[in-house]
C-alpha cells in the first residue's frame, strides 16, 4: 500500500476520491446525506478562503481505486487551526491504511507551522475512537438540526415578522454584499468571535466578498437577509443553497451584534429568510443547521422556528507534537 500525494486532481481522481467518501459516510450515517459529485469537487480543487490544501490517497498495485483518502486544510494567518479529514472505505478499514494517512498528513501539518488541527466527526461514528486514539480530544459537541420547509407556520412566521423592534429595518441580498453595508456586515462578523468555536477567520470588506465569490465559483447561491439599524448592521443570517442539490439549503452564519442583543434580532432575520426562500426558491424543501450544545439561545431561536434535532456531532482538536509521524 503506497500514501501518494494528489496535486491538481484529475477528473478521474476526484472521481475515485468521490468514491471512497461515499461509501464512507454511506455505512456510517446511513440515514443521513451523503456529499454530492459537485461537493467532493468543490472540496479538492480548494474553493476556500485564506487556506491551501493538501491531498493524499492510499492506492495499491493491481486494485484499482483508491483505498483510502486524507485532506488537510492549512490556513494562510497565523493562529487558526488547520482542518483534516481521514476516509477510508468500510472494506479496507482495520488494516492501518487510516494511521497512515494521518501520519503523512501530520508530517506535512508540523512542516507547515500550524500549530493545531481540527476533526468534525459524528458522535458513535467508527472515527471516533480513531481519532481519540491517535492523539486528538474532543473539544466541542454540536447538534445538527433540519427545518422541513412543509412544517413552517404561515401564522407563526407573520407574527414574528410582525414584532421587529422599532429602530431597525431588513435589507436582503444574493451573493456578494452591497458596497453600502460591506464594512459594517464584515465588523458583524467579527462578532462570531465571542461565539464558542475552535477557530475564528479574521474579517474585513475584502474578506466576505472573497467569501461570497466562492461560494459562487462553486455554483452555490448565497443569500443574506441582515438587520439595520441606521448605517450599522446590527444582525444577520446567511443561507446557501447547492446548485448541484437545492432540495436541501445549508444554514450559514447567524450573527448578532452584542450591544443590540435582547430585541429578537436572529429570530426576526431568520424569519425573513423562511419567507424569502419560500417565494424565491420554492424548490427548497429542508434547511440544515448546526448549534454547540452550549448555545442554548439559538438552539431555542431555531426550534421556535421549527428546526428538529437529527444527528450529533464533535470537534476534535491536536497539536503536531499529538500526532503520530510516518517514520515511526
Amino acid at each position: 500500500m503506497d500514501i501518494i500525494a494528489v496535486d491538481d486532481p484529475s477528473d478521474d481522481q476526484i472521481r475515485e476520491w468521490h468514491g471512497v467518501v461515499a461509501a464512507a459516510q454511506a455505512c456510517d450515517h446511513p440515514d443521513g446525506p451523503v456529499q454530492t459529485p459537485a461537493e467532493t469537487s468543490a472540496r479538492l480543487l480548494g474553493w476556500g478562503v485564506g487556506c491551501r490544501y493538501l491531498l493524499w490517497a492510499a492506492v495499491e498495485d493491481g486494485v484499482a481505486g483508491m483505498a483510502g483518502v486524507a485532506w488537510l486544510r492549512l490556513p494562510n494567518e497565523a493562529g487558526r487551526a488547520g482542518e483534516i479529514d481521514i476516509q477510508v472505505r468500510p472494506e479496507r478499514r482495520r488494516q492501518g491504511i487510516g494511521s497512515r494517512l494521518l501520519a503523512v498528513a501530520a508530517d506535512a501539518l508540523r512542516t507547515s507551522g500550524c500549530g493545531t488541527v481540527i476533526s468534525q466527526v459524528f458522535t458513535g461514528a467508527p472515527a471516533v475512537p480513531f481519532l481519540e486514539s491517535h492523539g486528538f480530544r474532543c473539544v466541542l459537541t454540536m447538534r445538527e438540526l433540519v427545518l422541513r420547509m412543509a412544517d413552517v407556520r404561515s401564522d407563526r412566521l407573520e407574527g414574528v415578522l410582525r414584532s421587529g423592534p422599532p429602530g431597525y429595518e431588513l435589507v436582503r441580498w444574493t451573493g456578494t454584499v452591497p458596497d453600502a453595508f460591506a464594512d459594517g456586515f464584515a465588523e458583524a462578523k467579527v462578532a462570531m468571535a465571542e461565539l464558542p468555536a475552535v477557530e475564528q477567520m479574521r474579517w474585513d470588506a475584502d474578506r466576505v466578498r472573497e467569501m461570497a465569490e466562492m461560494v459562487a465559483k462553486r455554483g452555490d447561491d448565497l443569500y443574506t437577509v441582515a438587520a439595520v439599524c441606521g448605517d450599522r448592521v446590527a444582525g444577520f443570517t446567511e443561507i446557501v443553497v447547492p446548485g448541484a442539490a437545492p432540495a436541501r439549503a445549508a444554514q450559514y452564519d447567524t450573527v448578532v451584534v452584542p450591544e443590540h442583543r435582547g430585541r429578537r434580532l436572529g429570530i426576526w432575520v431568520k424569519a425573513a429568510m423562511l419567507e424569502w426562500l419560500r417565494a424565491e426558491r420554492p424548490e427548497v424543501t429542508e434547511i440544515e443547521t448546526d448549534n454547540a450544545d452550549d448555545n442554548r439561545h439559538m438552539l431555542a431561536v431555531n426550534e421556535e422556528l421549527g428546526f428538529r434535532r437529527q444527528r450529533e456531532y464533535r470537534e476534535y482538536l491536536a497539536g503536531p507534537a499529538d500526532l503520530p509521524t510516518a517514520a515511526g
